[in-house]
């Protein structure tokens, strides 16, 4: 099962709307996932530095504490702000540093993301409960994409939990299942990808992210997915400047897209897209097998074929 959903804005009007729209898209495809949910939002861009969404386990983390040893460090964080169990950090500095301080002075936090303008929240329980913990309803951004999740090869835990961060800005959902997912990651390994769960998604992300480090495109990266990744799946993968969709060659994991003068959405379900404004003139189709959809700004391109 699982579902995903992914709105794009090519109307930069209607970026104050994202969280009011893109929320109920999410919690429509609880029954296809109940167990956990996570979602990607782009905006609020950061150009200085790097912007990261980090996450404890533990409720009463002393997040002004890590703040002021980052500006020590550092010289100065530019802004900070905790969203529940989460916080998000603007750092004059690059990733590769933020990375190697962090894994030194507070191994104990997980990277959720880090890049110019994504952050990633998720957690255990109902999309609905999910989302209104991280305030889903009230973000602005360009973009984002989501994913509710019924657990089926691995834990019911966050880390198992979707989007799974595939380096900067970069993201991905999966509804599916890889059936050499064990025989890649062991591979990947070998190749210095670190993984933290045996959920076949994360070697799904671990895959592009290893393929983009070899100097790939994502467009690249995912036509070698098609070839190197045996299984059957639908990917939403998030970028700075709008996302992808692709499906496997076979193509039985149900998907729909959405696209107006305004928007372009996608899901699992045409129910999750029932209520957008202007659904009923916009153009609605199945994504074809083994294609890539891809929308993003500063771009000519909206839909190519692989």
């Amino acid at each position: 099962m699982c579902g995903i959903v992914g709105l794009y804005f090519k109307n930069a009007a209607m970026e104050q709307q994202l969280g009011d729209l893109f929320r109920p898209m999410l919690i429509s495809m609880t029954e296809r996932g109940c167990d956990s949910a996570g979602f990607a939002v782009y905006g609020d861009e950061y150009d200085a530095g790097i912007k990261l969404t980090l996450r404890s386990d533990d409720v009463s983390f002393n997040w002004n504490g890590l703040a002021d040893r980052l500006a020590t460090d550092f010289g100065k964080v530019d802004e900070w702000f905790q969203n529940s169990s989460v916080a998000v950090f603007k750092l004059p500095t690059d990733e590769a540093s933020a990375l190697a301080w962090l894994a030194q002075h507070a191994p104990e936090i997980d990277v959720m993301s880090a890049g110019h303008s994504i952050e990633i929240l998720k957690g255990v329980g109902l999309p609905a409960q999910v989302a209104d913990h991280f305030n889903l309803g009230k973000m602005k951004g360009s973009h984002a994409i989501g994913h509710t999740r019924l657990a089926t090869e691995s834990a019911v835990t966050i880390q198992g939990s979707h989007p799974f961060s595939t380096g900067m800005d970069l993201c991905l959902v999966h509804n599916g299942s890889l059936s050499n997912h064990n025989r890649l990651r062991e591979k990947l390994k070998r190749a210095g990808i670190q993984f933290k769960t045996e959920n076949d998604s994360e070697v799904a992300a671990g895959y592009l992210a290893w393929r983009l480090a070899q100097g790939d495109s994502l467009q690249v990266a995912l036509e070698n997915a098609l070839k190197d990744l045996d299984g059957f799946f639908t990917f939403t993968i998030g970028t700075r400047d709008g996302f992808a969709v692709l499906r496997d060659p076979i193509a039985c994991k149900p998907a729909v897209i959405a696209e107006t003068d305004d928007y372009v959405a996608m899901a699992s379900e045409y129910r999750a897209l029932a209520n957008l404004p202007g659904i009923k003139d916009a153009n609605v189709w199945e994504p074809e097998p083994a294609k890539l959809y891809v929308w993003e700004r500063n771009s000519t391109q909206t839909a190519g074929a692989v």
